[in-house]
């Protein structure tokens, strides 16, 4: 049967209600009998399946709570660490103890298991047994696999009194609270076992229901956890004859329907828990709830003909203003009417949909941003001592970092650079170098304050942090941080028994001279070939107290004069050529020094042209060579003036040839980028990344062909998104913001304000007024 829409349903009840005062008098009867009624037995028999769900949550939170005391008493902590036997009588009959006074009549609690899979031992209420030796251990130590740290699972009871008559629980499975050991450890060997006797969730149910009453429950997998028939405990729900199942299993949280169960009528009332997913139901027999309301009465028909045309136009006109709302919502959710018919469902229910996955994707979202910050910050800070990082970003990225505090308050730094010495007097093999490195690692952050250092990271078998002071007297910072790494040093050796040497950077004041300062500690390392193991040595001592001469090819200038050339454009690939030949020639080199940068300019370039499909001839005709032609030139106008007539213009005028059907194309696929994707945290580089193209070259693109940067046009329709949304719904302004990535709602109402000048909710308040 196909579905009605909200409208068609809107409409309908519109219509029903407009004949109500017609046909009261003759349905006064069926009300009275039949519908209080119904409703007054419905209400209890919610009021009862709510009491005895928290009645049964009630003891499985005590049961909860005690078995948290015990797995996190110190007693077991230190023995899951042991091999637990024979002669350690005392320290199992405490244990023992302990468990044992869990098991209370009020818990109904039958036995609680301690097992240990690395040290291989199992305690439960008849002893101590060797896990490997124990008939069941393999299903144990299977229940380690279940997703969760803490869950609740019904299993077999023969699982835990293979060695005892089971019939001393009178029940063919358990309930059990199951809990991975050690709880503060990422890795888990052990488990704690609370066993509930399924069929003794009986005593959990009020004493005053009705006899006619069957209480059922079933945990979140559909299994049967009570049922007046013990024999279908542990079965599929399905097995318990109800139609219609699947569709109780899936439906809202609580409620009442009616269904079959054998051919019979019954009513069901039905209650999912938000403590565990389980499902609890009560059910009763139809005829025993309408013994008192036989007497319906049958009135109105031919009143209700004369008021149905002008009913039908009443509801219809009520109807549709009354669903405008929800239709412009489901509009600019994308979702239309005719979809949601053909899928048998309503608009309601699609709304929620759209709002759970909506939380649910950003809980997720937050789930592994934190999960990869730490791995994102040490690649961060790899490539900032690296000085992959250019000046410009580099302090944006720390502050994003939450180095903030640092960058405004630090006035001195220094590297530190950290390596391991092996020699015949340590125990250590160079096998285990990256197991000691990890350890060192976790020791500087132990040992030096956070706020105080950068987080340690680990470059080519070196540990490498900054180290950072308030204070400006360069003598105070020498002492702290000559202190702090002779500290360290000393712990390494008293905890590890392991030699390490430290490299010190001469103090510097900015954060830029991070890649510099990490040379300048490598280099004080070197000297460990003339110094032996085990020192701390400072580049003061090494290079007259000079900060380490860096002469790094110009990458970053490279990179951006192959983009310029990409991008045709000729005026910044002139003056990035320019910038080139100073940052070359304002080194003292020699002259045979200078051809070595000027032939990796020309042989990078030649690959770009080679990578982009430009074959020489298409810019040389000649039948030399160019490096040939490059070592015959002598004077610095003359290279340049060769570089640019002879190889980058005729480059550029080629890319000048492509790009007039390239870039239309890249910025509709920006533009539906941005569309699509307005309400999560979009930046040009996840567009570069998807698109498969140079986050610059696609600056530039955008901007010749919108005459918007990203960054602007991103705003300019999140803003427009922002109208839209306060003139046709009620979005709280809050959720705008946060949809729209802000970081609070104030930066929101302030952006608003500046270009609309007035706040969201005045601009609301107008649009309303209007319509």
């Amino acid at each position: 049967m196909k579905s009605l829409s909200f409208l068609s349903k809107l409409t309908i009840f519109t219509f029903v209600l407009s004949t109500l005062p017609v046909i009261f008098i003759g349905s006064f009867s069926y009300f009275t009998s039949s519908t209080e009624i119904q409703k007054s037995v419905n209400k209890g028999k919610m009021e009862l399946i709510s009491q005895i769900n928290s009645n049964v949550e009630h003891k499985l939170t005590t049961v909860n709570h005690t078995l948290n005391q015990v797995v996190n008493s110190s007693m077991l902590k230190k023995t899951l660490t042991k091999q637990i036997n024979v002669n350690d009588f005392i320290l199992y009959n405490d244990l023992r103890n302990e468990i044992r006074n869990m098991q209370s009549f009020d818990t109904k609690l039958e036995d609680v298991i301690l097992l240990n899979e690395r040290q291989n031992w199992m305690i439960k209420n008849s002893g101590l047994y060797r896990l490997d030796q124990y008939e069941y251990h393999n299903e144990l130590i299977g229940l380690m696999d279940m997703s969760s740290n803490t869950s609740w699972a019904l299993n077999p009871s023969k699982w835990f009194y293979s060695e005892e008559n089971t019939s001393i629980t009178n029940c063919d499975y358990s309930i059990s609270l199951i809990k991975k050991l050690p709880t503060t450890d990422l890795e888990k060997y052990g488990l704690a076992i609370a066993n509930i006797p399924a069929c003794r969730l009986q005593d959990f149910i009020i004493s005053d229901s009705e006899p006619s009453d069957s209480i059922i429950i079933a945990n979140e997998q559909n299994i049967i956890l009570l049922h007046p028939d013990h024999s279908l405990i542990g079965n599929p729900l399905s097995d318990s004859g109800i139609q219609g199942i699947d569709d109780l299993t899936s439906a809202d949280s609580s409620g009442q329907r009616s269904t079959k169960i054998h051919g019979q009528a019954h009513s069901i009332t039905y209650l999912h828990s938000d403590f565990n997913g389980w499902l609890y139901l009560s059910i009763t027999s139809i005829d025993s709830l309408t013994k008192q309301s036989d007497k319906i009465g049958t009135f109105t028909l031919y009143v209700c003909a004369l008021m149905l045309i002008l009913s039908i136009l009443l509801a219809w006109l009520g109807s549709r203003r009354m669903y405008s709302p929800i239709e412009r919502l489901l509009n600019q959710m994308g979702q239309r009417v005719t979809d949601i018919r053909a899928k048998h469902t309503n608009e309601f229910q699609v709304i929620g949909e759209q709002i759970h996955h909506l939380f649910q994707s950003k809980s997720q979202l937050e789930q592994e941003v934190r999960q990869q910050l730490q791995q994102v910050r040490t690649f961060f800070l790899i490539r900032a001592f690296q000085g992959n990082i250019r000046k410009r970003e580099l302090l944006e990225e720390l502050e994003q970092f939450d180095y903030h505090t640092q960058l405004h308050e630090w006035s001195t730094m220094a590297v530190v650079t950290l390596s391991v010495d092996f020699g015949e007097d340590t125990r250590y093999e160079k096998r285990d170098l990256n197991l000691l490195l990890f350890a060192v690692h976790n020791m500087i952050e132990e040992v030096i304050p956070t706020s105080q250092r950068l987080a340690p990271v680990i470059i080519d078998h070196t540990i490498v942090t900054m180290i950072g002071s308030t204070d400006d007297n360069p003598e105070v910072f020498h002492r702290t941080l000559y202190a702090l790494t002779e500290q360290l040093q000393q712990e390494i050796n008293s905890y590890l028994g392991l030699k390490v040497s430290i490299g010190l950077s001469l103090p510097f004041h900015s954060f830029h001279k991070m890649s510099l300062a990490y040379k300048e500690g490598l280099e004080a390392l070197k000297h460990r070939i003339k110094l032996g193991k085990g020192i701390i040595i400072q580049y003061e001592n090494v290079n007259s107290g000079k900060h380490y001469l860096n002469i790094n090819y110009p990458t970053h200038t490279e990179n951006d004069l192959i983009d310029a050339i990409k991008l045709a454009e000729t005026d910044k690939a002139k003056e990035l050529l320019k910038q080139f030949f100073r940052s070359i020639f304002s080194l003292e080199l020699s002259p045979q020094e200078y051809q070595v940068p000027l032939t990796r300019l020309l042989n990078n370039l030649l690959i770009v042209m080679q990578e982009s499909g430009i074959s020489l001839n298409q810019i040389y005709h000649a039948n030399g060579s160019l490096f040939e032609e490059l070592i015959d030139l002598h004077i610095v106008a003359e290279i340049e003036d060769w570089y640019w007539s002879m190889v980058i213009y005729p480059m550029i005028k080629i890319f000048i040839d492509r790009q007039d059907a390239q870039y239309h194309n890249i910025s509709e696929k920006i533009i539906d980028i941005v569309q699509h994707d307005y309400d999560q945290d979009l930046t040009l580089e996840e567009c570069a990344s998807r698109l498969h193209y140079n986050a610059n070259y696609l600056s530039s693109v955008f901007r010749k062909e919108t005459n918007h940067s990203f960054s602007e046009y991103l705003s300019m329709y999140r803003f427009n998104m922002a109208k839209k949304w306060l003139e046709t719904t009620d979005m709280p302004i809050k959720d705008i913001a946060t949809k729209l990535r802000y970081n609070n709602s104030q930066n929101f109402i302030r952006s608003f304000r500046k270009l609309e000048g007035m706040t969201p909710g005045q601009y609301r308040d107008i649009k309303k007024l209007r319509d």
